[in-house]
């Protein structure tokens, strides 16, 4: 089974990223990684990876946004929920993405690759489908966190501040190697974070959170609805957007 995480951006003139992790059910291992910059490029390393086998694809950004303006209710719901953790969503609408929405365009060459889009993932099924996900609320749940980890580039934050940041995303994600389901990373894929600045620090940020919205897909799959949230208008059948965030800590069994 695979698992492809993509930290995509909102537009294609930003970089994006992609992560692959193979997995036989408890034990996974991240087996490759990769800056990303247009949808062809996108849809060609999905298809290369996943090949004709089954795999989830877990992307980092809206992929159903039919609001014109303001704020998606899932937007809505992840940000009264973690903006104690500062884990809040930036509001996805039509007129912010000038009516180009980037992600339905990946989910729809996806489907014509026979990947079902829908936001509840089957206990350790073996099917091709996509889902939204969100890193933040993610890393908060599945690492324990008191707040985010703040190696993203905002006004206040240093480039030390960051590195320092980014090398803790670095240990939890290393850590998961410990965690139920495991994931193995080899050790040449970490860097040293205080060397790192400027596009090349953007580029493996980037990878980072690629890995784990990989591992965010092969946790909810693992476990099943018991080890996974979606956030969104069930009632709706989540035709106004939804996001899946982990339920529990990746280092204790769901109840």
């Amino acid at each position: 089974m695979y698992f492809i995480g993509i930290d995509l951006a909102w537009s294609d003139r930003n970089p994006s990223a992609g992560a692959v992790i193979k997995a036989e059910v408890e034990h996974g291992t991240l087996i490759h990684w990769k800056p990303l910059g247009s949808n062809e490029e996108i849809i060609d390393f999905i298809s290369r990876r996943a090949g004709n086998n089954p795999a989830l694809v877990s992307i980092d950004a809206p992929l159903i946004v039919p609001n014109n303006t303001g704020i998606r209710p899932c937007d809505r719901q992840i940000t009264r929920e973690f903006r104690c953790y500062h884990a809040g969503t930036f509001p996805a609408n039509r007129t912010r993405f000038k009516n180009n929405v980037r992600g339905e365009e990946i989910v729809r060459q996806l489907q014509t690759l026979n990947f079902s889009h829908k936001p509840y993932l089957r206990h350790q099924c073996q099917e091709r489908q996509v889902v939204e996900v969100y890193p933040h609320p993610a890393t908060i749940v599945l690492f324990n966190l008191s707040q985010i980890l703040k190696y993203k580039a905002r006004p206040g934050r240093s480039l030390k501040q960051r590195q320092s940041e980014l090398a803790r995303l670095q240990k939890y994600i290393a850590a998961l190697s410990k965690a139920m389901p495991a994931l193995e990373v080899a050790e040449d894929f970490f860097r040293d974070t205080t060397s790192l600045s400027g596009r090349e620090f953007k580029a493996h940020e980037d990878i980072l959170d690629a890995v784990v919205c990989a591992y965010i897909a092969y946790y909810g799959w693992y476990w099943g609805p018991q080890g996974y949230c979606v956030y969104g208008e069930p009632e709706k059948e989540y035709k106004t957007g939804y996001i899946l965030v982990p339920r529990h800590a990746a280092f204790a069994k769901p109840s």
